[in-house]
């Protein structure tokens, strides 16, 4: 069932565990994603890069989400991710999204709050919730990271805007690290408890050991990103396919393998997060 991004954010909150949300590019990707949430009976959140947004396919693949979400038995939030200005913003509000991503954090902090404020009044119109995100989060590419986010910014951040959820930096980053991640434990719980326990949001989930991740989550993440190794499970298993030698032409069969070994992916990182069995709570 399609359901707001409040919802599922309320469902975590209230059940101590966070909520997976896998970016999509196509078909199979939303296929692999439903199925592991039908398997494990977990709510989960299907987000689309802006980068798809401003292109074609963006428009073919928001009904595909849109088809598999109210077909499932299981809450699914459609999300847009690190929307980066009102076009996409609106776009998505267009195409049915139930949750909004304004990334403002390349911006000076009152920017930033300015931006962020503007999305949720106007998402607010139609009961939909906003994700904000202050600390920038970068690639692994990166010379450097951009400060962690500080527990006090973040409390007058969440007050001005009024954001369902926040991003922050804590020693995570976009794409595969090069060496072993070291999340700031201490600060996500610092931040949770300074924001009256907002929910927090992980970006870069992809690579973070998961006993990491765990301890992330006792300490108030609430939205866990996975996108880099959605694509690596989806081009893996893709190349698998291309090398064996009766390998189908018709690309339904084709595509199978893919699909499959996406839902797997997915359902190791909803068990890890705790989202497995919570759909009905």
């Amino acid at each position: 069932m399609l359901v707001s991004l409040d919802k599922v954010l309320k469902m975590a909150q209230d059940g101590g565990f966070a909520i997976p949300a896998f970016n999509v590019y196509n078909m199979e990707t939303v296929m692999g994603v439903i199925k592991a949430a039908e398997e494990t009976k977990a709510p989960i959140i299907m987000q689309v890069y802006p980068r798809l947004v401003k292109e074609e396919a963006g428009y073919y693949l928001a009904p595909s989400v849109i088809a598999a979400s109210q077909k499932a038995s299981v809450p699914v939030c459609f999300h847009l991710d690190h929307g980066p200005s009102e076009l996409e913003m609106t776009r998505m509000l267009r195409w049915g999204a139930t949750g909004i991503m304004l990334d403002g954090s390349a911006c000076s902090f009152d920017e930033n709050v300015a931006m962020t404020k503007h999305a949720v009044e106007t998402c607010g119109y139609v009961g939909v919730g906003v994700e904000g995100e202050l600390g920038h989060v970068g690639m692994v590419t990166d010379d450097s990271m951009d400060d962690f986010t500080e527990p006090e910014e973040a409390a007058r951040f969440v007050k001005e805007t009024g954001v369902s959820c926040l991003a922050v930096l804590v020693g995570n980053a976009h794409g595969r690290y090069k060496n072993t991640p070291k999340l700031d434990i201490d600060r996500i719980a610092a931040i949770s408890e300074a924001t009256n326990h907002t929910p927090l949001v992980l970006h870069g989930g992809s690579g973070i050991p998961d006993e990491q991740i765990k301890l992330a989550v006792k300490s108030g993440i609430r939205k866990m990103n996975f996108a880099t190794d959605i694509c690596y499970a989806f081009q893996d298993a893709l190349q698998e396919e291309l090398n064996n030698p009766n390998k189908s032409i018709a690309l339904d069969n084709f595509m199978k393998k893919p699909i499959e070994t996406v839902k797997e992916f997915c359902i190791n990182k909803i068990r890890l997060l705790g989202a497995e069995g919570k759909a009905d709570n």
